[in-house]
């Protein structure tokens, strides 16, 4: 019987034929990846090539030193105007915000009681007045009679003695009549200095008693920052230093101040001492209470060993740099002291060798020991070196 091929055999046969010749591709792939990774083994490694400008070495040189502050601001001359004289307050003349003038009336108290207390003494002393030109007039008298001794000298001595009774009389008088005037005049209450009302503290209306706050004025044309410093670092503070300041509300603006006095001694239950910086502040821009931070300059520190600050690295509470050393890249583990702001450098107090390179530039995906160099000249590499090489390790640097 002759052997047909029908259609359902031709498929299954031409499943059969793919199968083999995707089984025969996938064996010969794979040898040919085993025998390239043979070869990759038989390469040496590729060292990571650095260029003069990505690496550093550690240098001696003084630090800046600053002395952070903050506190509050205050106004250097400011006060509260109190009542002296007891009475209904009868009108006020300012509000909060309000400018005012030294010797301007703020306050006026009723003074129907002080005018009434004034007639009363002034009557006094007419009365006392009167007695004293009585007195005067029966002394003459009584010494022409002693004369024609138709009196006594004890008469006499006793006329005398009355006048001069009558003459205190009167001096006490004249002061009743002048502590009356003076209570009429303190029923308004004046500025004492030119500046802004702060706060009033009373309404019309209402009663006050002698030495009740009326009014607090500030002047706001002189203001110093309160600030808080250990008392360790006192010594290195005197008046006249030079502080920048900058004040919570104005951005990075910063403000220009002086040392103006230092507390003589250290706060109740602290270990600090108030220092007081003052702020010109003609255009009256800043306000009391507003918080301020600052930082005062200090004398340069002796020579110490430091590297720039994008050198160091820190994680998981480890601070490390990244050296070429040997031809390998090496992680050491070192002590950091100081950091200067100014120049972008900070202390290092692990000890280094002088001519080690170590990374300033920070790279990402470095491995400890692998391969590297620095090369001596600053050339742009060839196509296919250095930059080939970070590429092909995946190592980025960072912007």
């Amino acid at each position: 019987m002759a052997f047909r091929i029908t259609r359902k055999r031709a498929v299954v046969f031409a499943i059969v034929v793919v199968l083999a010749l995707a089984f025969g591709a996938a064996i010969v792939q794979r040898q040919a990846r085993k025998a390239e990774e043979a070869r990759a083994k038989d390469r040496p490694p590729v060292a990571l090539e650095f260029a003069p400008a990505d690496v550093t070495s550690p240098q001696r040189a003084p630090l800046s030193r600053w002395l952070p502050i903050s506190g509050t601001l205050q106004p250097v001359h400011q006060a509260t105007v109190k009542a002296k004289v007891s009475g209904d307050v009868r009108q006020i003349s300012v509000r909060e915000g309000d400018p005012v003038r030294a010797g301007q009336v703020l306050v006026r108290v009723d003074t129907a009681d002080l005018e009434a207390k004034l007639i009363e003494r002034q009557g006094q002393l007419e009365s006392a007045r009167a007695q004293l030109a009585l007195a005067e007039k029966t002394l003459a008298t009584n010494q022409k009679l002693l004369k024609q001794n138709f009196i006594s000298q004890t008469a006499f001595d006793s006329s005398e003695s009355t006048l001069n009774v009558t003459r205190g009389s009167v001096k006490s008088a004249e002061a009743q009549v002048r502590l009356a005037q003076n209570a009429l005049k303190d029923a308004q209450a004046v500025a004492p200095l030119s500046g802004i009302v702060a706060k009033r503290h009373v309404q019309p209306g209402e009663k006050v008693a002698f030495d009740t706050p009326l009014v607090t004025i500030v002047d706001l044309k002189d203001i110093e920052l309160q600030a808080l410093v250990p008392a360790v670092d006192i010594p290195e503070l005197e008046p006249g230093m030079a502080v920048e300041l900058n004040v919570d509300g104005f951005g990075d603006r910063r403000f220009a101040g002086r040392i103006e006095r230092i507390n003589p001694a250290t706060e109740p239950g602290t270990r600090a001492i108030l220092v007081f910086v003052g702020v010109p502040n003609t255009d009256h821009e800043l306000r009391g209470g507003m918080f301020a931070t600052g930082r005062i300059a200090l004398a340069p520190s002796a020579p110490a060993l430091s590297l720039p600050a994008s050198a160091v690295r820190s994680e998981a509470g480890q601070t490390y740099v990244w050296a070429v050393d040997g031809g390998k890249l090496v992680r050491r583990t070192v002590v950091v002291g100081r950091r200067d702001e100014e120049s972008g450098r900070v202390e290092i107090k692990t000890a280094l060798p002088a001519n080690l390179a170590i990374l300033a530039a920070r790279f990402d995906n470095l491995k400890e020991g692998a391969p590297a160099l620095v090369r001596a000249d600053a050339a742009t590499p060839p196509k296919g070196s250095d930059a080939a090489n970070r590429e092909r390790n995946g190592m980025q640097k960072q912007s």
